[in-house]
């Protein structure tokens, strides 16, 4: 059967799906076992939202047709259940976040593990994973490279030096690059105006959330859990205290909403190289800030928030803030990248400026006032994840851009017509 293309006029031949088995399997010969597609994850850190899409996408993949593996920066809090999940990992020593003179040996190392291993498909994630993983398989000729933006990795707060540095990165492994995805649609779009993919190239795969484990309300056992007495109002955040996430503008944040709400309380559940910085700034300002280091139940922690709040300079889309979502937490946050994708400002949360701890306050202090309106976009907020975050939308996603590409069938199951999830920019 062929069909006429929309977009180009050429004729796109279509395979009818193979007519289920009418003699019971028990009663046939034993089949061959078929190749698998052998596929290579590169990441630069397996942790947080960018390793947690990963690992996601790689456990989601039909093992019977995909053979997975992950390579990235070691230490990473995800590596030991890549492991359990039969996932093959390799942790890369001397990969680290940010760029060094090692990343030669990096590459050295991806070049060798890609030409033994001969993937079908080479996979990255992150600014990093995603320059040295691109280059390596574009140097062993790869048959198909697949790119996933998280986030724009130069921004405006960056030194003008390093943003021009990352963004030529990034421009330069363009050309080795077979498709693109993104978190959201507005930093797809964001992608395309920087010239690091073509126009019409990237498809919008939403970071899926493990909606099973996540509370649909305020959970009183998660606020107990964080040691906070009934009276208070808890304003919280969760992630890496590093200097994306910009914790001191939250600590700033939380001083002035102090200053109007006395009753209030404060937790940030995660760790990250800028603790201490956190701690100094909050012990100057008079605002007690509990931190609780990394948690790997951060995702039911947040049921235990009156508020939710990020300050992030950067943000694909933000797991932690689409958890917040799915346990219909209100949400302060600031608008970056994909955020305002998830964050309809007064439907779903409310938005403010990066680096602006004042605005942010305002907003804060606006939730804290409005208390029935805040619960109404908790729930709208709720509504709109559950619906249309699920990991199953997430893999079928990215399975069927992977058939795509490599001139495969979609699944007898599959119905025409673009996968659930995906959203061409």
């Amino acid at each position: 059967m062929k069909r006429i293309s929309r977009d180009s006029g050429h004729r796109v031949t279509e395979w009818p799906a193979a007519p289920a088995g009418v003699v019971p399997p028990e009663a046939l010969p034993r089949s061959p076992a078929l190749p698998r597609i052998k596929v290579l994850h590169v990441i630069t850190r397996f942790s947080a939202g960018a390793g947690a899409y990963t690992l996601m996408a790689a456990e989601g993949l039909d093992p019977n047709r995909y053979e997975v593996w992950v390579a990235g920066v070691p230490g990473g809090e995800l590596w030991p259940r890549a492991r359990a999940q039969g996932l093959r990992t390799v942790e890369i020593p001397g990969f680290r976040h940010v760029l060094t003179p090692a990343d030669l040996f990096v590459l050295w190392r991806l070049v060798r593990l890609i030409r033994r291993e001969r993937f079908t498909i080479v996979h990255t994630h992150s600014a990093k994973g995603g320059f040295l993983g691109r280059l390596a398989a574009w140097l062993c000729r790869t048959p198909v490279v697949v790119h996933t933006y998280h986030g724009v990795s130069f921004h405006p707060f960056m030194p003008r030096l390093r943003y021009r540095l990352y963004r030529l990165l990034e421009r330069a492994t363009r050309r080795f690059t077979d498709h693109f995805l993104a978190e959201a649609p507005q930093l797809a779009c964001e992608v395309v105006e920087h010239r690091l993919a073509p126009p019409a190239a990237v498809e919008v795969v939403p970071s899926a959330v493990d909606l099973g484990r996540i509370p649909t309300g305020f959970d009183p056992a998660a606020r107990q859990a964080l040691e906070i007495g009934p009276g208070e109002a808890l304003i919280g955040t969760v992630g890496r205290i590093d200097v994306q996430k910009s914790p001191l503008d939250f600590v700033r944040m939380a001083a002035a909403v102090r200053a109007w709400h006395p009753d209030t309380a404060y937790v940030m559940v995660g760790d990250g190289p800028l603790k201490e910085d956190v701690q100094r700034l909050a012990a100057e300002l008079g605002v007690e800030i509990r931190i609780t280091g990394y948690r790997p139940d951060a995702a039911w922690l947040v049921a235990g928030m009156d508020l939710f709040v990020i300050t992030s300079l950067y943000e694909g889309l933000g797991r932690a803030l689409t958890e917040a979502l799915a346990a219909a937490r209100p949400v302060v946050a600031t608008a970056v990248n994909g955020v305002p994708d998830l964050v309809a400002h007064g439907a779903t949360g409310l938005l403010g400026s990066p680096a602006d701890p004042e605005g942010l306050a305002r907003a804060v202090g606006w939730m804290l006032d409005h208390p029935a309106e805040a619960t109404t976009m908790g729930k709208q907020g709720r509504e709109r994840v559950r619906e249309a975050f699920a990991p199953e939308a997430m893999c079928d996603a990215i399975d069927a851009c992977y058939r795509r590409l490599l001139g495969l069938s979609p699944p007898p199951s599959a119905s025409v017509g673009p996968p659930q999830g995906v959203r061409p920019v």
